[in-house]
């Protein structure tokens, strides 16, 4: 074993080792090898010799060599359908029908599914006049392959040209069965326009009811002068798509065949109808024809129904996109309002006010209630229709949620509509309900007005009384009351009225009402009375400003004491004052009083005031940040009354020292001046000796030169 494997190992080749690994010097790459091959198959080859068959024993050989090779390649490759109709060609070249129908014969058991051969098969049987079998393959491939559009085309031609019309006929009415495409349909009408059968033609929407199809349909019968006819079919194609699936064409082409008949009304029926449906962005090519018609045919009124429904388009858009945009329905009802009918008007009002805002707080509310508003205010003024604007209001009060918010404003509209109808009982009934289920100032307000007009005093007094049990804080209420029964002329009902205000624990403006009663005494001359109403309402507060208008009254009294009681007020006041923390409340009583000593006052009276006038000192103050922290100081102006510099010596002290740092000032400047002044001495006497020795050396200099 050992003597084979060493024999085994020396019977193996040797590689031979290779001693120069350096690179080629020509080196050839992929890429030129791809270009010279490209290259050669360029270069022409001579062309075979050609063969000529001289007698019928060669002409065998030929056809049996060909035929061999057709032949094999068949058997090596049966599916090729090529190889198969290059032979069938090939024997009908030599005239053999009969071979090649063979052929074509076996190439159909191997693939019956493929176009490109029934079409060569039938082909031929159509050049070598064998019409017979043409229609048997035609029939046999319609059978088969009842989709391929092309058999059906070309039997329909061949039996067409061969002039059997009824032929033809039946060979369409089978492929109409079959609900083929629109082209085929188009191929069936023209087949029997050219032979003149128009009956026969209108069966194409039937199957394919489309809107171009529809077009077509009409044109064709325009065309033949069927006028009513097309106009049927234009009407039977809208019923047909109706208002879910509106094409915009279908109504161009309606209206462009009605504008050939001259019928320029119908037009503009069309186009309305068409704009009040179709979508805006869907209806451009509509405008477009709209205004060049209305351009053309129509006036100036056309022309601006045309902007409007333009506009109204927009609107419809808008309104989609966003139905709680009530602005956009403002716009919109204000755009129809100014153009259509009631009926329309009250169709987008009823759409309008369908969209509730979905939260109930007032201040969504606040622009959908104008709806409304609006709504009631169009059926009264406009469509003069007092019984729907009634049942407008009352669908509206119904609608607002009264236990969570209410508009006055609408009860309000609502009792004046009433007037309007004089139906006084209606509008006070519905005042009465609004007061009843949501009370408010508004509603009190209106209702009392409203009985004021009337001249109603009695109602107008239990109104008044409902509203301060409604709101007893109301201090416009009690002065509006007041001055009510002044008006009538029961001043002790009035002065009862204010006496009951003022002993409210809770008034929105007190002083208001005070200054009214005072001014209410005031008019009826009771001036005991008003001084009494002065002193208790100086119990209550100390303001200057109630002690102010309290002097002003006594000056205002034509008596002979007035002065002097004007005078004592102004002291009380001062002396009242004295432990205020406003220091600027009592510099204004003391203003008040000085520019009434000026005007009224003796000397030594003016003088007196000037003295009580404080002095108006600068001071510094820290300031504390939010958190706490220190942020500085602040200067203000601070005012210090004589009483208060007499109690603090610290003021006296402070006084003291102004003055002395004043003086010492005064002593500086004092010493800066003569400073000033001597140095201005001491530079006069020097530019004097300077002088002095100019001139003196100009007069050496003259006498040498002399």
């Amino acid at each position: 074993i050992m003597a084979s494997t060493v024999a085994g190992k020396q019977r193996i080749p040797k590689v031979a080792k290779v001693k120069n690994k350096a690179p080629a010097e020509v080196q050839i790459t992929a890429e030129q090898l791809l270009r010279e091959a490209k290259e050669r198959e360029l270069e022409l080859l001579p062309p075979p010799p050609k063969q000529k068959i001289t007698d019928a024993e060669e002409l065998n050989d030929y056809k049996l060599k060909k035929r061999k090779g057709f032949e094999d390649n068949i058997r090596k490759n049966r599916t090729v359908i090529s190889n198969w109709i290059k032979y069938a060609q090939w024997e009908e070249s030599l005239k053999e029908v009969q071979r090649a129908r063979s052929i074509y014969e076996r190439a159909l058991d191997v693939d019956h599914r493929n176009i490109t051969l029934w079409l060569k098969y039938a082909e031929m049987e159509m050049k070598n006049r064998q019409v017979n079998h043409a229609r048997n393959i035609w029939d046999r491939a319609i059978t088969i392959l009842p989709r391929v559009n092309q058999f059906w085309y070309k039997y329909t031609y061949m039996e067409e040209m061969l002039g059997n019309i009824a032929g033809c006929r039946q060979v369409f009415e089978r492929w109409m069965e079959w609900e083929p495409e629109e082209q085929a349909w188009h191929s069936y009408i023209n087949f029997e326009l050219r032979y003149k059968e128009v009956d026969k033609s209108r069966t194409l929407v039937m199957v394919h009811p489309e809107v171009k199809n529809w077009i077509k349909y009409a044109h064709f019968e325009e065309k033949h002068g069927y006028i009513a006819r097309a106009r049927k079919v234009f009407e039977r194609a809208v019923e047909f798509f109706g208002e879910e699936h509106i094409n915009e064409n279908l109504y161009v082409a309606f209206s462009r065949f009605e504008e050939k008949q001259k019928e320029f009304e119908r037009v503009r029926i069309i186009y309305k109808y068409a704009l009040d449906r179709i979508p805006k962005q869907q209806a451009q090519e509509l405008f477009k024809n709209y205004t060049v018609f209305e351009k053309r045919f129509g006036d100036r009124r056309g022309i601006e129904d045309v902007i409007v429904s333009k506009r109204r388009f927009q609107y419809e858009e808008e309104v989609k996109a966003s139905p709680h945009n009530y602005d956009a329905w403002f716009d919109y009802l204000r755009l129809v309002e100014s153009d259509t009918d009631a009926d329309t008007v009250r169709e987008v009002y009823e759409r309008a006010i369908a969209n509730i805002p979905p939260i109930q707080e007032k201040r969504h509310w606040r622009r959908y209630i104008y709806l409304w508003i609006n709504y009631a205010l169009y059926e009264e003024l406009e469509v003069k229709d007092p019984e729907r604007t009634r049942q407008v209001f009352q669908a509206c009060l119904e609608l607002i949620p009264h236990k969570k918010f209410t508009f006055a404003k609408i009860w309000l509209l609502y009792a004046q509509f009433e007037i309007r109808q004089k139906n006084l009982q209606n509008a006070r009934r519905g005042l009465g309900t609004a007061i009843g289920k949501c009370p408010k100032n508004k509603l009190f307000k209106g209702y009392i007005e409203l009985e004021l007009q009337l001249r109603e005093f009695d109602r107008c007094r239990k109104l008044y009384e409902k509203y301060l049990e409604f709101s007893p804080e109301n201090c416009t209420t009690w002065i509006k009351f007041a001055e009510l029964e002044t008006i009538l002329g029961d001043t002790d009902r009035a002065r009862a009225i204010f006496e009951l205000a003022i002993g409210q624990p809770r008034l929105d403006m007190p002083e208001v009402l005070w200054k009214s009663y005072i001014d209410s005494e005031i008019e009826q001359e009771e001036y005991e009375n008003t001084r009494g109403l002065y002193k208790r309402l100086l119990q209550r507060t100390q303001h200057v400003k109630v002690w102010i208008s309290y002097g002003q009254f006594e000056l205002s009294i034509d008596s002979d004491d007035r002065i002097q009681r004007c005078r004592q007020i102004y002291e009380e006041a001062n002396k009242s004052m004295q432990n205020c923390e406003e220091k600027e409340e009592r510099l204004m009583l003391l203003e008040s009083w000085r520019d009434f000593e000026d005007e009224l006052g003796s000397f030594a009276n003016k003088e007196r005031v000037r003295k009580l006038l404080p002095e108006k000192v600068k001071k510094r103050r820290k300031i504390t940040a939010e958190d706490g922290s220190d942020a500085g100081w602040e200067e203000y102006y601070d005012y210090i009354f004589p009483e208060d510099a007499a109690n603090q010596p610290n003021l006296k002290l402070l006084a003291m020292a102004k003055m002395w740092k004043k003086q010492q000032q005064d002593e500086d400047e004092d010493e800066e001046e003569q400073e000033e002044e001597e140095q201005q001495g001491i530079i006069s006497q020097t530019f004097a000796q300077l002088y002095k020795q100019v001139f003196l050396f100009t007069e050496a200099v003259h006498g040498h030169m002399l």
